[in-house]
């Protein structure tokens, strides 16, 4: 089973490179399935309707989310219906959406968690403990399971990562819109990359228009922020998976600059 997973998604120029790109690589890599990182998809912070169909239009087959999760409030009113779309499971259980899904195809079935660290971030409920409920409930259908790790700091996703070792595919680590270069497969065979990078402007800061994020440490004031224009990146990761056991057996990293 061939995985592409898509870094954070920002703005008009993520969802541009998708419909630009998506479709011919992942037939150019066969791919089994998409998942993307969509929680900036929307002028920078959250998701709508009408972008989350506009991702799903252009080949990807499910969307993580993470702490921009509620930045626009129609999510409220479609995300319990639309099972191809997970926020942090370690989110209080009450609020609308889940925390996992399963999407099937071709290639066979592949569970996807969304959890969000608690390490510089605003205050959730465990994700250790949220995880393990989730991977429960995910092996009766698949041993396939990726988990989308939205956390700040690498030590907690590293944390993450080896305390799955054996017992999910792949954990990814998104957030920061930075790709790092330590993609690995852990001894029992989880596959881990502390952050698989963003999908959007190239020339600002993290995705926003560069003068408004340098006007804001010079002041000290509060800024709107807007998202860059320019030149865009791509940056995902690519993993083979073996469906039989739910190891990885390759993992990847994808990055690519474009022109606007």
């Amino acid at each position: 089973m061939k995985v592409l997973f898509i870094g954070d998604v920002v703005g008009n120029p993520g969802r541009k490179v998708l419909k630009e790109i998506l479709a011919p690589l992942k037939k150019e890599l066969s791919v089994n399935f998409c998942v993307a990182n969509g929680e900036n998809a929307a002028g920078g912070s959250g998701i709508t309707y009408v972008v989350a169909q506009e991702m799903f239009n252009a080949g990807v087959d499910a969307i993580t989310m993470g702490n921009h999760t509620w930045s626009k409030k129609d999510i409220t009113s479609f995300i319990d219906n639309e099972p191809r779309i997970v926020r942090p499971a370690n989110y209080p259980p009450h609020l609308p959406g889940r925390g996992s899904t399963i999407i099937s195809g071709q290639g066979g079935s592949l569970g996807i968690v969304n959890i969000i660290g608690r390490v510089f971030m605003d205050n959730t409920d465990c994700p250790f403990r949220a995880v393990e409920k989730e991977i429960e409930y995910l092996k009766s259908f698949t041993r396939a399971i990726i988990v989308d790790f939205h956390a700040e700091a690498t030590s907690e996703k590293s944390a993450m990562a080896w305390y799955l070792d054996g017992r999910v595919s792949c954990v990814i680590g998104t957030h920061t819109h930075v790709q790092t270069s330590d993609e690995r497969i852990l001894p029992c065979g989880t596959g881990f990359i502390s952050d698989v990078g963003m999908t959007g402007p190239y020339d600002g800061i993290l995705g926003v228009e560069r003068n408004l994020v340098i006007e804001k440490f010079l002041s000290g004031m509060p800024v709107r922020f807007e998202v860059a224009k320019g030149c865009v990146q791509f940056n995902a990761v690519e993993i083979d998976i073996d469906e039989r056991n739910g190891k990885t057996i390759r993992i990847n990293r994808i990055r690519k600059i474009l022109d606007s």
